[in-house]
């Protein structure tokens, strides 16, 4: 007697497809797992076992062999233990054998017969539409980011009792809860939201600002403690574009293989905004870690915000294994039999004292030992990966409170429709990612800002890098100004924005 039903696994952010392969023989009552389970897929006998007896559903007292295919492929979790239950009752013909064609099976089992939720359903789901099911099995708590899979009808079950009564017709599924909507971080676990009219003075860092938000360009804001960097930084999210919906799925489909409920319940439209601690592992920070690889900060910030608050305390190890991704948009880590590839195109801003004191040069504490030591802490090409360099400076007391997110996010929100208009026949979705060899077609100069842009390079002694930077950031400030095409101020800006910081 044997039921073969279709399951799913994660591989990285990826959904595999497995098929759950139930046999009942003759002999001493034995239940074995074969296929290359991790532990909680080992100890799924009892949870099966249970849940089937706390439904009123029969255990067969047989010789029973749980066969999870392909064999060569490690299965992770225990979302598997619903579609063995099912294949138990088809195989104890307890349950017709028809009912399970096209059915793919997703679920955690309770002892009592509730079916739990599991992370990553939206990959999960996606990857058993590809095999051809028409239906799926998820938990009733999963139902509602499952829905967003579209070509494959969600079945939400709240318990294995539910699940055998409606594939038997006994009853109707039920109907899927209404997907929420996530609001914008600055929004959350908060008295007030965060305003950028908050923030005093600074009318430099505030376009710094601005420029990073419409064009994806990573920002380095340093000065002493007390200017307003870190209140500058957490208010970059109440200015940047909603997510496109296909973007929206992605940082969905992420964070809800990391098991980060409060985005995988439901449909997150803003950026997400991430901040590790300084004390953060290389492994936390770009993911990897022993057993299954998961997914670290600079994928969860994907098209969002990475933010290093005290970028000088990080290891310098784990700050330098941050160009990969700051160049390329994704991390590729290698594992024995596999290969993953985790995206990771995010905005950087980071933050950072000038030396160990923090006082800088006016009243700084620190020897030339210290200051040299601190310095080495960020490399000449880490820094050389940040479009917008600046030093900030207290705001004076008399200052005026500058514009709201508000006015600031509409100003930015305009740039970016000009930058998705200028560039919707290409691979790329804002200046910052345009590389190198396509500036002269999609960011071109006239004739006079090109020979500024040359003016600037060479008075400057800048890398290739660094003067492409400056170009694209350039594009942005007059995308800001909602004009057609770059002038010399633009690029004189851009300069500015890039001030000279080398690592000692």
């Amino acid at each position: 007697m044997l039921a073969s039903l279709r399951s799913a696994t994660l591989v990285g952010i990826d959904g595999r497809p497995v098929r759950v392969e139930v046999h009942i023989s003759p002999g001493l009552p034995a239940y074995n797992v074969v296929g290359l389970p991790d532990a909680s897929g080992r100890e799924s006998r009892e949870r099966v076992r249970a849940a089937l007896l706390s439904s009123e559903l029969p255990w067969p007292m047989q010789r029973i062999t749980v066969n999870l295919a392909p064999g060569g492929l490690r299965k992770t979790g225990a979302g598997f233990e619903v579609a063995v239950a099912i294949g138990l009752l088809v195989a104890a013909e307890a349950l017709p054998d028809s009912v399970i064609t096209d059915l793919g099976v997703l679920g955690e089992l309770g002892l009592d017969g509730s079916v739990r939720r599991v992370p990553g359903v939206l990959a999960l789901v996606d990857a058993l539409r590809r095999t051809g099911c028409r239906r799926v099995v998820v938990p009733f708590n999963n139902a509602a980011e499952a829905a967003l899979v579209d070509g494959v009808e969600i079945c939400p079950a709240r318990s294995l009792a539910e699940v055998r009564a409606c594939l038997q017709g006994e009853t109707d599924w039920p109907e899927i809860p209404t997907l929420a909507v996530t609001p914008p971080d600055h929004e959350l676990g908060g008295d007030e939201p965060l305003d950028l009219a908050d923030v005093r003075g600074l009318p430099t860092p505030r376009l710094a600002l601005a420029a990073s938000a419409a064009g994806g360009h990573h920002l380095l804001l340093i000065g002493p403690p007390g200017t307003g960097k870190t209140m500058l930084a957490r208010r970059l999210p109440t200015i940047m574009s909603p997510l496109t919906r296909e973007a929206a799925l992605e940082v969905t489909r992420i964070h809800s293989v990391a098991g980060h409920a409060p985005i995988s319940h439901a449909l997150t439209t803003t950026a997400p905004f991430r901040a590790p601690h300084h004390t953060a592992s290389t492994a936390a920070l770009v993911g990897g870690g022993s057993g299954r690889p998961s997914p670290g900060e600079v994928t969860l910030a994907h098209h969002g915000v990475l933010f290093l608050d005290e970028l000088g305390e990080f290891a310098p190890a784990t700050l330098d294994a941050l160009r990969q991704p700051l160049e390329d948009g994704v991390v590729r880590i290698a594992r024995q039999g596999m290969s993953l590839a985790f995206p990771a195109r995010f905005v950087l801003v980071a933050c950072s004292n000038p030396c160990p004191c923090g006082l800088g040069a006016r009243a700084c504490r620190c020897d030339r030992a210290q200051r040299s030591r601190y310095g080495r802490r960020l490399s000449a090409p880490l820094l050389d990966r940040f479009d917008l360099r600046l030093t900030v400076e207290p705001s004076e007391p008399g200052e005026p409170l500058g514009a709201s997110s508000t006015v600031t996010g509409e100003q930015v929100n305009t740039a970016v429709e000009r930058q998705r208009a200028r560039l919707a026949a290409t691979p790329w979705s804002c200046n910052a990612h345009v590389p190198a060899g396509a500036l002269e077609r999609l960011i071109p100069l006239s004739p006079t800002a090109t020979e500024a842009w040359l003016t600037l390079s060479g008075s400057r002694e800048l890398t290739g890098r660094g003067s492409a930077r400056i170009r694209r950031v350039a594009r942005t400030l007059a995308d800001l100004g909602d004009r057609a095409d770059i002038e010399a101020t633009d690029l004189a800006t851009a300069s500015v924005l890039r001030a000279d910081m080398e690592a000692s």
